[in-house]
């Protein structure tokens, strides 16, 4: 298949499926087929196809943030990660549905639609980049570019049975992208196949000096480190917390694949993360303080153009005092280095990704409660900023998606692809495809 004749059947799925799942907020049919036209084959993301979550920058192309207040907003110029996108050849398709301002996790948006699980459209996609996770999931594009600040890149990844990566803080730059926190925003790729999230993440990766956490640090080719061979590795299993009140089918197959590590040729333990519980309390303190602080003036003059949950949610930092937020900002400290510490002696953590399967539209009514219970086992990896992958491990008997958490060192995203991709060499979780994709063939 041609560049050109890809880029038609991702627009041709675009215009027959996303009028029920709203997994795009803007498609970008003419821009595609010219950058398509003009492919020269040499980049190396020539001829993928991605859409980008709707609060990066693509210049000349709206970006609402999921929000009415940018619901008019035009980008002047493209984020670094566009900018490095198109460099390396890749295809620029749409603009992704989010949860509104990328705060929440289920991406029932009240301004521009909302997304539904192409594997049951009852079900959400989760959030914040429910849209990234359902544009891939339903094939509209080959790989997707979400942001993740307590699991927002994770979670879609998980219940849309994709692979998704929220890499080390400070290892992408976030220039040109609207942010909820910036000590804990980072942007990162959502794609079916390991390989080609891993080659979408090393082109957009690297240092930029506008970016004010950007940080300096090579990136390690993903192939040379699965070239080096995986056996040995030290895989920590944590007890308790986050194999706690999660359904047993999500438990079995994220202890199957756990199993798959170990034929592997890893070397599984038990581990202790002792505190684990106070994670999420003490991460809100400080992450819905930075966000109402950078909405605060839309808070205090137009607070009715907020969805109901973001705004709440919002005012919850708005309120939360200054002691609290420091407390805060204490914990962070003590909570890295002991996550630190502990990779001292394992060399990745594995973990669920969500503790259940995609919930129905129905009954996350209450998005704060859906968003708390969504982002509950992956807000501790957040609050350490270190790097953590989604990967497809299982169905439930609905045949609704399971997602298994990778986590590694900071910077050690290159080992987290090399154990994913050796786990899709002899799994085939991630060949499978929801119902109305395989409709359209």
């Amino acid at each position: 298949m041609t560049i050109v004749e890809k880029v038609d059947l991702h627009l041709a799925r675009q215009a027959s499926l996303n009028h029920e799942l709203r997994a795009l907020i803007t498609t970008m049919d003419a821009d595609a087929r010219q950058q398509a036209a003009a492919a020269t084959g040499a980049g190396p993301l020539e001829g993928l196809t991605v859409s980008v979550k709707d609060n990066i920058d693509v210049a000349g192309v709206p970006t609402t943030a999921g929000s009415a207040f940018f619901a008019d907003r035009v980008a002047n110029s493209d984020a670094t990660v566009t900018a490095r996108l198109r460099a390396a050849g890749a295809v620029i398709i749409g603009k992704a549905n989010l949860h509104e301002f990328a705060f929440g996790g289920t991406t029932q948006n009240p301004h521009h639609g909302r997304c539904r699980n192409p594997w049951n459209p009852d079900c959400i996609p989760g959030g914040s980049s429910g849209g990234s996770g359902a544009s891939v999931a339903a094939g509209m594009c080959d790989v997707s570019l979400g942001t993740d600040t307590g699991g927002s890149i994770r979670i879609p990844a998980a219940l849309n049975g994709v692979v998704g990566l929220r890499p080390t803080v400070g290892r992408v730059p976030n220039t040109g992208s609207v942010p909820v926190s910036e000590q804990f925003d980072t942007i990162g790729p959502l794609a079916y196949s390991v390989g080609e999230a891993a080659a979408v993440f090393e082109a957009i990766a690297g240092h930029d000096p506008a970016c004010e956490m950007s940080i300096d640090h090579p990136v390690e080719s993903w192939t040379s480190v699965r070239a080096r061979g995986l056996h040995g590795l030290r895989v920590g299993v944590p007890r308790g917390f986050f194999f706690e009140g999660i359904d047993e089918e999500v438990d079995k197959a994220v202890r199957a694949m756990i199993g798959t590590l170990s034929d592997l040729g890893l070397s599984v333990r038990d581990v202790d993360l002792p505190g684990v519980e106070a994670v999420h309390q003490q991460m809100s303190n400080v992450l819905l303080c930075d966000a109402a602080a950078y909405h605060r003036k839309r808070l205090e003059e137009a607070p009715a153009l907020f969805g109901d949950d973001v705004r709440e949610r919002m005012m919850i930092g708005y309120g939360t005092s200054g002691i609290d937020h420091a407390d805060g900002q204490a914990a962070q400290r003590r909570w890295r280095r002991q996550v630190e510490a502990l990779f001292q002696s394992v060399d990745l953590v594995v973990t669920p990704t969500v503790g259940f399967a995609a919930p129905r539209i129905a009954d996350s009514a209450r998005m704060i409660e859906a968003t708390r219970g969504l982002t509950r086992l992956t807000f501790p990896w957040s609050f350490a900023q270190v790097p953590a992958l989604s990967l497809p491990c299982g169905f439930t008997g609905e045949g609704l998606p399971v997602g298994a958490q990778l986590v590694g060192r900071h910077f050690d995203e290159a080992l987290l692809f090399a154990v994913a991709d050796a786990v899709q060499d002899v799994t085939e979780f991630h060949k499978r495809r929801p119902a109305l994709w395989i409709a359209q063939q």
